[in-house]
């Protein structure tokens, strides 16, 4: 367990030290969306551009880990939506509770995480998982949210532009890119190809520095706005839910499919559960300031999952991989 916690320490630490950074001003909240893009449009698309090529075609179109893993985020979007309905909490926030119950933060977090803990085959069945999250999951999500006060027109005009949202987002394109290299055996030029990494190296500390600002400023923007006070019975059960309910059921469904004669390796599998272990993207709060949901309330679920996950995660990481 020490050995994990080694590991899984420094990538929590930086999420904190950019939480602190933002919050007692050292790094002025103005200058929180360069960064984001930063991470955004360079670092990241390099970094699962090569992830991307370095991982077997095979590995990156594997049909029955994308479905079992789609179903399982359809399964948990349908749930959270449920439970979560009510007199003070419409489809709007409803729907983006369900997108952070749902959605980890695989991109900015998981894959670098992920990689240090179980090696740089661990990149291929991630990337799969963040093709789900991004194109699917993120677009029902935002298709519910219009709901309120929206007739069927709205929501579908909704999924229409998130879809286009997707379309515009580098990440999609890269982790592409990156297979199609893979599949040709595509190799860039010396020269691009260094530059490449030196963006993808940078990533994973500005990534999640970037994690703990975008956390800050969340916070603090919620607190200036005029939404009802935040209860605990709004917040704590989605926190459980993505923590501990999303990686069992996809523990549970990924097993099935294997007993039922499906192909997936059991290393398929334990980096799949470790990815639904993560904590919500962060990533959710910007979404909710851009269609009115209540940001406060997305803010806490986010930080209190990413908070809780480095035990929780840490102890996913013990009890599916044996020393």
């Amino acid at each position: 367990m020490l050995n994990i916690l080694l590991v899984t320490f420094p990538f929590f630490a930086l999420v904190l030290a950019g939480f602190v950074a933002a919050n007692r001003g050292w790094l002025p909240l103005d200058a929180i969306p360069g960064l984001n893009g930063f991470v955004l449009f360079f670092a990241l698309p390099c970094m699962l551009y090569r992830f991307g090529a370095g991982t077997p075609i095979v590995q990156l179109l594997d049909v029955t880990l994308f479905c079992a893993y789609l179903l399982c985020s359809l399964l948990m979007v349908g749930f959270v939506v449920a439970v979560s309905l009510s007199r003070r909490i419409g489809w709007n926030d409803a729907a983006f509770g369900a997108l952070v119950g749902t959605f980890p933060n695989t991109g900015f977090m998981g894959v670098p995480l992920l990689v240090a803990l179980l090696g740089a085959a661990a990149a291929g069945p991630a990337i799969v998982t963040i093709l789900v999250d991004l194109i699917v999951t993120s677009s029902l999500c935002i298709a519910l949210s219009r709901l309120d006060g929206a007739d069927e027109h709205g929501a579908r005009k909704a999924a229409r532009n998130a879809l286009k949202g997707v379309m515009t987002n580098p990440m999609p394109w890269a982790i592409l890119l990156g297979a199609a290299s893979s599949g040709l055996g595509f190799t860039l030029i010396e020269p691009i190809e260094k530059t490449v990494a030196l963006l993808a190296d940078s990533a994973s500390p500005v990534a999640l520095f970037t994690i703990g600002a975008v956390l800050a400023r969340s916070q603090i923007r919620a607190n200036e706005t005029q939404h009802a006070p935040i209860l605990w019975r709004d917040v704590l059960p989605t926190v459980f839910f993505k923590l501990v309910l999303h990686p069992v059921l996809v523990l549970l469904v990924l097993s099935a499919a294997i007993q039922q004669g499906f192909r997936m390796e059991r290393f398929t599998l334990v980096v799949v559960v470790l990815v639904a272990a993560l904590p919500s993207a962060s990533n959710v709060a910007l979404l909710t300031e851009r269609f009115g949901a209540n940001t406060g309330r997305i803010a806490k679920i986010i930080l209190l999952s990413t908070a809780t996950a480095f035990f929780t995660f840490s102890g996913a990481v013990a009890l599916l991989i044996a020393d």
